[in-house]
């Protein structure tokens, strides 16, 4: 399998008609359009001109790629992929968004992509490794010098270990002090870690359409093969920059840094030492779970990059050991994740987005031991793909047969502060949202409040919409065994049942 830096290299190539320079002062300024428009503020509108602009610059850099046909074809595309958008910002018209800018982009700049399989292979390419190719690619503006090697070496290590500093400081607070310590205040007054790392996805992002490079396959041929042999030539940057020696530096640091979080989750967390002032259990369970998360996904992501089969860095014995302690770290954050989340739930209850957290943390958890299998056995990335998709197929059908809105308005019920539970008082409101399923639960917040008239009337029409379930075209099983326990309750004695 080619290497990613061997797959950078090769989308990598002399550009006489264009600057560098230029093309990194255009990245920045739409960069600084993004904080503009998007950075902290409500998204709609703001996403479809942040788009149309990034399709603008990459006509503006990329014209002696383009004729008329192909480009009135893909403004059509961006254009039919702007309209959902325009109409309204969801999850979806997002997805269709992001689809019809690159696909235009492909159209308008590659036209050596003729079939569906190799548009399909550079759509896939470029999603992949595109983000990757800013810091390699932006190198190119100095000399190839040991101190521009040095950079090299030392960047990803760096980079990445920055963005994992930032993301400890936002789910410990005992880091974050340590950060405020480090960083002059005025500083801090304008410049923030999430604005950094902000600025940067975004520089990572729009960096592919303005230095297009689609790669090419190269014809390798006998002529000329029994000439001389030129001498060898160094390692280009690029190479560098995943190669083992980045690679070893990169997880030596990363070990370092997540051990600090894992002690400090071990004091704090696990043993129970009193927080910094404050800070409650549970806001710094709440704080930390999800950022966990994320750098758990950056360190998989990293393992399978920087072990992929037939690679330089899989070779060596060391890497190996430095990886698997990593991946056992990232194991342990994961566990610290879903404690910090349990803590955070005992308190404020049970919602399906919880619920969705706890099962999605479970398969991160299980990919990180599948990434490990996976170098210790020798598979390919298919294996490893494979068997998550298993372990996702498993969970989703198990969650399908799992009656979630009894399930949440029993747990509710039961941690609630009115049945001694430690949590807070029960949202009688949010049960009421979760169907007819809750109707036990809400039985016995009625009987609990002595009879309340007003929830006793909402829960009457969760009792009609009940009934209504019951006809044979909406007829479930599950709807049926409910129906007999709220049959079961009306003939018990007037006492046990709170609706008439």
């Amino acid at each position: 399998m080619t290497s990613l830096a061997s797959t950078i290299a090769a989308d990598i190539q002399p550009d006489k008609n264009s600057s560098i320079p230029a093309k990194l002062g255009c990245a920045l300024a739409l960069a600084a359009l993004a904080d503009w428009l998007l950075y902290g503020e409500r998204i709609g509108l703001s996403l479809t001109l942040f788009a149309f602009a990034i399709a603008c610059a990459s006509v503006l850099f990329n014209q002696a790629s383009l004729d008329l046909r192909r480009t009135g074809i893909g403004a059509a595309v961006l254009v039919a992929g702007l309209v959902p958008a325009v109409e309204e910002l969801n999850t979806l018209s997002f997805l269709v968004l992001v689809a019809s800018l690159t696909i235009a982009l492909l159209l308008t700049t590659n036209p050596e992509t003729a079939e569906l399989a190799d548009r399909a292979r550079a759509l896939r390419n470029f999603v992949l490794f595109g983000p990757f190719r800013l810091v390699p690619e932006a190198l190119q503006i100095f000399n190839m010098s040991a101190f521009t090697r040095g950079i090299a070496l030392w960047l990803l290590p760096v980079t990445l270990g920055t963005v994992f500093v930032a993301l400890f400081a936002a789910a410990n607070p005992v880091i974050e002090q340590w950060m405020s310590l480090l960083n002059p205040k005025v500083i801090f007054e304008y410049v923030s870690v999430r604005r950094v790392l902000f600025w940067i996805t975004m520089l990572a992002l729009v960096w592919p359409f303005i230095h297009v490079r689609w790669r090419r396959k190269t014809m390798v041929t006998a002529t000329g093969a029994d000439g001389p042999v030129p001498p060898p030539l160094s390692p280009p940057v690029s190479a560098e920059f995943l190669g083992p020696s980045t690679i070893l530096r990169s997880l030596t640091l990363f070990n370092l840094l997540f051990a600090a979080q894992s002690i400090l989750d071990g004091i704090y967390l696990w043993g129970h030492v009193a927080l910094p002032d404050n800070m409650t259990y549970a806001a710094y369970a709440h704080r930390g779970a999800y950022p966990l998360i994320v750098t758990a996904l950056l360190a998989a992501a990293f393992v399978l990059v920087a072990m992929r089969p037939g690679g330089p860095a899989e070779k060596s014995q060391v890497i190996r050991l430095l990886v698997y302690l990593w991946v056992g770290q990232n194991v342990l954050l994961v566990a610290s994740s879903i404690l910090r989340l349990d803590l955070y739930v005992g308190i404020y209850m049970l919602t399906y987005w919880r619920i969705a957290a706890f099962i999605w943390m479970g398969l991160v958890a299980l990919g990180l031991i599948l990434i490990v299998a996976r170098i210790a056995l020798n598979r390919s990335n298919q294996w490893l793909v494979c068997a998550n998709l298993i372990a996702l197929t498993i969970a989703l059908y198990s969650a399908s047969l799992v009656n979630f809105d009894a399930f949440i308005a029993d747990y509710n019920l039961k941690h609630s502060s009115e049945m001694g539970g430690n949590g807070v008082k029960i949202d009688a409101n949010y049960l009421l949202t979760l169907g007819p399923q809750a109707l036990p639960a809400i039985d016995k917040v009625i009987a609990l409040r002595g009879g309340d008239y007003c929830l006793a009337g909402r829960r009457d029409r969760l009792v009609e919409g009940q009934r209504q379930d019951l006809t044979w075209r909406a007829w479930g099983f599950r709807s049926w065994r409910l129906q007999r326990r709220l049959d079961a309750q009306a003939k018990s004695p007037p006492s046990t049942s709170p609706a008439g």
